[in-house]
């Protein structure tokens, strides 16, 4: 891969951001370490923030761009668009790692996205981990006891996604929603016939609030599971 897109909305995420972008900064590092002519660019899309995200963000080398459209899909779109059209290198050959404001990456992040992308894999489903700092002993119990690193799901996450350029273009990109456009968008590039990897290795944290930035979003989940913990007699979650 010549190139590599780094997209991260953020909505009011001022207390959480600069860790999240500190660590994009590291996985960027160790990705030119392996390979020195990589072209990258992280892009912040700050969408109707209120509070000092915008100042947080404008501490470290990335670009924020700014709408108000308060919808996730909107965000992770204009921040492909925008990535895309200051990279000089090829659909093909351009990487769109995708992850959210408040979350951790691994050193590894992009790494093992591009190992795999140069073995043919055309989207890259990554794994998240909830902060258990953030949970209840019973929580992180039941998360420990439910999840085994080595066997992904293969569930999609906007907070740790990763596309080949060529194959997000063909599948008519991120939709403008308000939750699940990334699931609309790997659906879509099924559709095309997209070779796919699910994988645990690039692992990333994730805030364990209950609630979040977008309905329906990974803090809805962390919440159900929650309220089952708390009653047993119902349903599990699916994870």
């Amino acid at each position: 891969m010549r190139a590599v897109a780094v997209v991260i909305p953020a909505h009011d995420e001022e207390d959480l951001i600069g860790r999240c972008l500190s660590s994009v900064g590291r996985a960027v590092s160790h990705a030119r370490e392996r390979t020195p002519d990589l072209a990258a660019v992280v892009v912040v899309v700050l969408d109707a923030c209120t509070d000092g995200t915008g100042l947080q963000v404008g501490r470290w080398p990335v670009e924020a761009v700014e709408i108000s459209a308060r919808r996730v899909g909107a965000a992770r779109r204009t921040g492909v668009a925008h990535a895309l059209s200051t990279l000089d290198a090829s659909p093909h050959d351009t990487w769109i790692a995708m992850t959210d404001a408040d979350t951790v990456v691994p050193a590894d992040w992009i790494s093992h996205q591009l190992d795999l992308a140069d073995v043919g894999v055309d989207l890259v489903l990554g794994t998240v981990r909830p902060d258990f700092a953030d949970l209840s002993a019973r929580h992180v119990a039941y998360w420990r006891a439910t999840h085994h690193r080595g066997h992904p799901r293969g569930n999609v996450h906007g907070a740790n996604l990763g596309v080949r350029a060529s194959t997000y273009l063909e599948a008519g990109g991120i939709p403008d929603l308000a939750a699940h456009e990334d699931v609309a968008l790997v659906r879509a590039a099924r559709e095309i016939g997209a070779t796919e990897r699910a994988s645990d290795v690039h692992e990333v944290e994730t805030s364990g609030r209950l609630v979040g930035r977008t309905p329906a979003g990974y803090a809805a989940f962390l919440a159900r599971v929650h309220a089952w913990i708390d009653a047993p007699s119902l349903a599990a979650p699916g994870a």
